[in-house]
């Protein structure tokens, strides 16, 4: 079936404090997409923020951002009075998330809504943490640990508690009892609020797309939990480095940063860590893009003392083995593979033994003769975009475009010098073959340079766009509809 769909985090919804959330306009944005004939609607990583603000490095790979929870939602609960939290000052730019106010003033008035809870009958809250215990517990003790050491990374905290002593543990826990009930209060409000609005969507007929990051933040819950899953040494430090190579775009390559998997380990009880992932991150959408896939073939392990990515070394990953291990636990999986960058014949096997949708970018298919990311060499089973969150908008990316790489575009998509750029490229990427296609907002809306998402091996802007309020007029939405219609979509 040949579906279009919109790229479009939650973060960057309108909303009158502070940061896109589930509430109202989450629901309108569902709305929007019904009437403009799209069936996908792709978020980002849903977890909490950590380092940088990106939804890549995340406190947990279970764990959902505390920051969606819509409080006017909770105002109708009658959890909170809008007078908690109405003439705070959430930002002073309504199309930019302001990380820092976010942090100092959303969980002062989160605390009291879970005051009033507490009055409540608990029952509801009482069945999810049970429920979700396995990954709950370590979660909620590591967030309330978090706070009690100012915020520090969990390999700052004095040695008994970065190195996960029981005793110590089990007395903390009993002394931080209140603050780990207040940090599973905020997955259940999550996780609620989040399910009303995927039920909205999938009964207007639109799919959820989540994305779950193949590496996990050093400063997660996650590590200091399992350490012996991660390439640490018997400090717990990290012995080596995420990252990707020198290449094109990038001298230095890209130092991530993230702690990399013993995969041996792992292996020694068929990867029951990556099935519970799975299986955690699928119930939350309805299919899941794998990041960077083709670290599951092969990874470049950087050494920890590096400041760049210049030097490392290419490993062999888990391959075959870990899909067929968790297909065979879980079933089919509703996977798309992120597989841009280096394709070797390795990796192009893999994706190929999986049987995962691929992905294909338009931005990258003019820089040479004959890319496989132009139009006449897509297959169907592929996910296709004009760009992704980490490239720029195509008004910015045509811009800037070096002269031969434009010819050849306006030469192969038949563009005319008057017409809108924005749209030409999205007519073409609706006319491929691919069953899928994707489009960031920002294209739909023609925006260009300062609406960029994300700009990779960089720090402090990104992740923070916001759409205006009224940008989703019932014009832009026929507009659209009448293009994915015209292909079949």
């Amino acid at each position: 079936m040949r579906r279009s769909g919109i790229l479009m985090h939650i973060s960057s919804l309108p909303s009158k404090h502070g940061i896109g959330t589930f509430g109202k306009e989450a629901f309108a944005f569902c709305d929007f997409l019904a009437a403009a004939g799209q069936t996908i609607w792709q978020v980002l990583p849903l977890g909490p923020t950590g380092f940088g603000d990106s939804p890549y490095q995340s406190f947990s790979t279970y764990a959902g951002n505390p920051y969606f929870i819509d409080l006017d939602l909770l105002a109708d609960d009658g959890l909170l009075d809008p007078a908690d939290y109405e003439d705070l000052g959430w930002a002073q730019d309504p199309l930019a998330v302001d990380y820092e106010t976010l942090y100092h003033l959303r969980f002062p008035v989160l605390r009291k809504a879970w005051q009033r809870y507490q009055e409540r009958d608990t029952t509801r809250f009482d069945t999810f943490y049970r429920d979700q215990s396995k990954w709950l517990k370590p979660y909620a003790l590591f967030m309330a640990l978090k706070n009690s050491f100012g915020g520090l990374g969990w390999q700052e905290w004095p040695e008994p508690f970065k190195h996960g002593d029981a005793d110590v543990l089990a007395i903390a826990a009993d002394e931080l009892a209140g603050e780990i009930r207040f940090q599973s209060f905020l997955q259940y409000l999550f996780w609620r609020q989040w399910q009303e609005v995927k039920q909205y969507a999938n009964e207007r007929g639109i799919l959820i797309m989540g994305d779950m990051p193949i590496y996990v933040a050093p400063d997660s819950s996650d590590v200091w939990s399992e350490p012996q899953l991660f390439d640490l040494d018997l400090t717990l430090a990290q012995r080596t480095l995420a990252g990707y190579p020198p290449d094109a775009f990038s001298d230095d390559g890209q130092l991530w940063g993230n702690p990399l998997y013993r995969w041996d380990v792992m292996a020694q009880d068929g990867y029951r860590w990556w099935i519970d992932r799975l299986r955690a991150a699928c119930e939350q959408v309805d299919f899941l893009r794998l990041d960077h896939f083709i670290g599951f073939e092969e990874y470049y392990c950087i050494p920890a003392d590096s400041e760049n990515a210049r030097v490392g070394e290419w490993k062999k990953g888990p391959g075959l083995a870990l899909f067929n291990e968790a297909k065979e636990a879980l079933g089919e999986l509703p996977l798309i593979a992120e597989d841009l960058g280096n394709l070797t014949p390795q990796v192009r096997k893999l994706l190929a033994d999986v049987g995962f949708p691929g992905m294909k970018v338009l931005e990258f298919a003019f820089g040479e003769d004959d890319s496989e990311h132009m139009p006449h060499n897509h297959i169907r089973n592929l996910f296709l975009y004009a760009g992704t969150h980490d490239n720029p908008t195509i008004a910015e990316w045509f811009e800037g475009l070096p002269a031969e790489e434009r010819a050849r575009c306006i030469q192969y998509t038949g563009l005319y010098q008057s017409e809108d750029i924005v749209w030409h490229l999205l007519r073409t990427l609706q006319a491929s073959v691919a069953d899928h296609v994707v489009m960031q907002m920002q294209d739909v809306l023609g925006l260009g340079v300062g609406s960029r998402m994300n700009v990779p091996g960089t720090l402090g802007d990104n992740w923070r766009w916001r759409m205006e309020k009224d940008a989703l007029t019932p014009d832009l939405a026929k507009r659209l509809r009448a293009l994915t219609k015209l292909y079949a979509r």
